[in-house]
Protein backbone atom coordinates (compact mmCIF):
# COMPACT_ATOMS: atom_id res chain seq x y z
CA UNK A 1 0.00 0.00 0.00
CA UNK A 2 1.27 3.26 -0.70
CA UNK A 3 -0.31 6.54 1.11
CA UNK A 4 -2.06 7.63 -2.42
CA UNK A 5 -3.71 3.90 -2.22
CA UNK A 6 -6.20 4.12 1.06
CA UNK A 7 -7.53 1.16 2.94
CA UNK A 8 -10.65 0.20 0.80
CA UNK A 9 -12.15 -1.67 4.10
CA UNK A 10 -11.44 -4.91 6.51
CA UNK A 11 -12.68 -8.18 5.08
CA UNK A 12 -14.67 -10.35 7.73
CA UNK A 13 -11.90 -12.16 9.30
CA UNK A 14 -9.74 -8.65 9.60
CA UNK A 15 -7.28 -8.18 6.73
CA UNK A 16 -7.24 -4.24 5.67
CA UNK A 17 -7.94 -4.45 1.96
CA UNK A 18 -5.32 -2.99 0.01
CA UNK A 19 -2.50 -3.57 2.23
CA UNK A 20 0.02 -6.78 1.65
CA UNK A 21 -0.67 -9.40 3.52
CA UNK A 22 2.18 -11.69 4.61
CA UNK A 23 0.23 -14.33 7.17
CA UNK A 24 2.57 -14.86 10.03
CA UNK A 25 2.46 -17.96 12.48
CA UNK A 26 2.90 -16.50 15.15
CA UNK A 27 -0.64 -15.75 16.10
CA UNK A 28 -3.50 -17.33 17.60
CA UNK A 29 -6.96 -17.05 18.48
CA UNK A 30 -8.32 -14.23 20.57
CA UNK A 31 -10.04 -14.86 23.86
CA UNK A 32 -13.88 -16.06 22.68
CA UNK A 33 -16.33 -12.46 22.85
CA UNK A 34 -13.14 -9.97 23.39
CA UNK A 35 -13.30 -6.98 22.14
CA UNK A 36 -10.55 -4.52 19.68
CA UNK A 37 -10.32 -2.11 21.85
CA UNK A 38 -6.90 -0.94 21.62
CA UNK A 39 -4.18 0.02 19.33
CA UNK A 40 -0.58 -0.14 20.11
CA UNK A 41 1.92 1.56 18.20
CA UNK A 42 5.41 -0.36 18.35
CA UNK A 43 8.72 0.69 16.72
CA UNK A 44 11.64 -1.79 15.23
CA UNK A 45 14.30 -1.96 13.09
CA UNK A 46 16.49 -4.85 12.04
CA UNK A 47 19.27 -4.61 12.76
CA UNK A 48 18.99 -1.58 14.87
CA UNK A 49 19.03 1.34 13.30
CA UNK A 50 19.07 -0.14 9.36
CA UNK A 51 16.09 0.85 7.16
CA UNK A 52 16.06 -1.70 4.63
CA UNK A 53 15.70 -5.29 3.97
CA UNK A 54 13.46 -7.88 5.07
CA UNK A 55 14.75 -9.21 8.15
CA UNK A 56 11.59 -7.37 9.96
CA UNK A 57 9.48 -9.95 7.87
CA UNK A 58 11.71 -12.82 7.98
CA UNK A 59 11.19 -12.48 11.98
CA UNK A 60 7.70 -12.10 11.36
CA UNK A 61 7.19 -15.01 9.80
CA UNK A 62 9.61 -16.79 11.66
CA UNK A 63 12.48 -17.56 9.13
CA UNK A 64 15.14 -14.84 10.04
CA UNK A 65 18.11 -16.56 9.42
CA UNK A 66 20.09 -15.77 12.90
CA UNK A 67 23.49 -16.50 11.61
CA UNK A 68 23.01 -13.15 9.22
CA UNK A 69 23.70 -10.20 11.58
CA UNK A 70 25.44 -10.95 15.11
CA UNK A 71 22.38 -9.08 16.41
CA UNK A 72 20.07 -11.77 15.36
CA UNK A 73 21.57 -14.31 18.31
CA UNK A 74 19.50 -12.70 20.83
CA UNK A 75 16.38 -13.28 18.58
CA UNK A 76 17.10 -17.24 17.96
CA UNK A 77 13.95 -18.89 19.11
CA UNK A 78 12.21 -15.80 19.75
CA UNK A 79 8.22 -15.90 18.67
CA UNK A 80 6.57 -12.59 18.16
CA UNK A 81 4.68 -11.00 15.07
CA UNK A 82 2.44 -7.89 15.11
CA UNK A 83 -0.92 -7.45 12.96
CA UNK A 84 0.88 -4.61 10.68
CA UNK A 85 4.23 -2.64 9.73
CA UNK A 86 4.57 0.61 8.34
CA UNK A 87 7.31 0.86 6.05
CA UNK A 88 9.83 4.17 5.96
CA UNK A 89 8.19 5.18 2.87
CA UNK A 90 4.47 4.46 4.04
CA UNK A 91 4.05 0.86 2.58
CA UNK A 92 2.40 -1.32 4.81
CA UNK A 93 2.30 -4.83 5.34
CA UNK A 94 -0.50 -6.69 7.33
CA UNK A 95 1.36 -9.87 9.61
CA UNK A 96 -1.96 -11.07 11.24
CA UNK A 97 -5.64 -10.53 10.66
CA UNK A 98 -7.41 -8.34 13.02
CA UNK A 99 -9.66 -11.24 14.39
CA UNK A 100 -6.50 -12.79 15.80
CA UNK A 101 -4.62 -12.08 18.52
CA UNK A 102 -0.79 -11.57 17.51
CA UNK A 103 2.00 -11.71 19.66
CA UNK A 104 3.30 -7.83 19.97
CA UNK A 105 2.74 -6.77 23.33
CA UNK A 106 4.37 -9.71 25.92
CA UNK A 107 3.78 -9.24 29.32
CA UNK A 108 1.81 -5.55 29.64
CA UNK A 109 -0.70 -3.88 31.40
CA UNK A 110 -3.07 -1.37 30.29
CA UNK A 111 -5.87 0.80 32.87
CA UNK A 112 -6.26 -2.05 35.07
CA UNK A 113 -6.16 -4.86 32.65
CA UNK A 114 -3.44 -7.45 31.61
CA UNK A 115 -2.41 -10.01 28.44
CA UNK A 116 -3.08 -6.65 26.40
CA UNK A 117 -2.62 -8.91 23.07
CA UNK A 118 -5.87 -10.29 23.79
CA UNK A 119 -7.58 -6.81 22.85
CA UNK A 120 -5.10 -4.79 20.85
CA UNK A 121 -4.11 -4.43 17.83
CA UNK A 122 -0.34 -4.23 16.96
CA UNK A 123 0.94 -1.34 14.59
CA UNK A 124 4.84 -1.57 14.32
CA UNK A 125 6.61 1.27 12.60
CA UNK A 126 9.69 1.32 11.15
CA UNK A 127 11.87 2.88 13.10
CA UNK A 128 13.91 3.71 16.21
CA UNK A 129 13.66 5.58 19.49
CA UNK A 130 16.25 8.04 18.02
CA UNK A 131 15.19 8.96 14.28
CA UNK A 132 12.21 10.61 13.61
CA UNK A 133 9.54 8.89 11.59
CA UNK A 134 8.51 10.09 8.10
CA UNK A 135 5.36 11.84 6.66
CA UNK A 136 4.68 9.26 5.06
CA UNK A 137 4.51 6.73 8.06
CA UNK A 138 2.25 9.04 10.14
CA UNK A 139 0.26 8.99 6.56
CA UNK A 140 -0.10 5.63 6.29
CA UNK A 141 -0.62 5.25 10.09
CA UNK A 142 -3.31 7.76 10.24
CA UNK A 143 -5.44 5.91 7.17
CA UNK A 144 -4.83 2.55 9.15
CA UNK A 145 -6.20 4.16 12.71
CA UNK A 146 -9.16 5.84 10.86
CA UNK A 147 -9.92 2.08 9.17
CA UNK A 148 -10.18 0.36 11.90
CA UNK A 149 -11.75 2.89 14.54
CA UNK A 150 -14.45 2.32 11.91
CA UNK A 151 -14.59 -1.48 12.43
CA UNK A 152 -13.49 -2.00 15.80
CA UNK A 153 -14.76 -0.46 18.76
CA UNK A 154 -11.41 0.65 19.81
CA UNK A 155 -11.17 3.49 22.88
CA UNK A 156 -7.86 4.24 23.32
CA UNK A 157 -4.08 3.99 21.47
CA UNK A 158 -1.46 3.92 23.41
CA UNK A 159 2.48 3.25 22.94
CA UNK A 160 4.55 -0.27 23.78
CA UNK A 161 5.97 1.85 26.40
CA UNK A 162 2.75 2.67 27.93
CA UNK A 163 1.78 -0.78 28.47
CA UNK A 164 4.85 -2.72 28.95
CA UNK A 165 7.00 0.15 31.19
CA UNK A 166 10.39 -0.23 32.39
CA UNK A 167 10.68 -3.09 29.77
CA UNK A 168 9.92 -1.23 26.29
CA UNK A 169 10.93 2.69 25.18
CA UNK A 170 8.80 2.26 21.72
CA UNK A 171 7.58 3.94 19.79
CA UNK A 172 10.40 6.65 21.68
CA UNK A 173 10.47 10.05 21.79
CA UNK A 174 10.70 10.83 18.24
CA UNK A 175 7.18 10.06 18.26
CA UNK A 176 4.86 12.66 17.30
CA UNK A 177 1.45 11.94 18.98
CA UNK A 178 -0.06 14.87 17.93
CA UNK A 179 0.06 14.12 14.21
CA UNK A 180 -1.74 11.10 14.45
CA UNK A 181 -5.28 12.46 13.30
CA UNK A 182 -8.43 12.88 15.15
CA UNK A 183 -6.94 11.17 18.51
CA UNK A 184 -7.24 13.20 22.04
CA UNK A 185 -4.47 13.37 23.57
CA UNK A 186 -3.31 10.49 25.48
CA UNK A 187 -4.26 10.32 28.74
Amino acid sequence: MSVVDPPAGVDADGWVMGIRRCPSPHCDPRPDGMPIELLVIHNISLPPGEFTGEAIADLFLGRLDCDAHPYYERLRGVRVSAHFLVRRDGRAVQFVACGQRAWHAGESRWRDRTRCNDFSIGIELEGTDEVPFTDAQYATLNLLVGRLRAVYPIVDITGHSDIAPGRKTDPGPCFEWGRVSGWPPRP
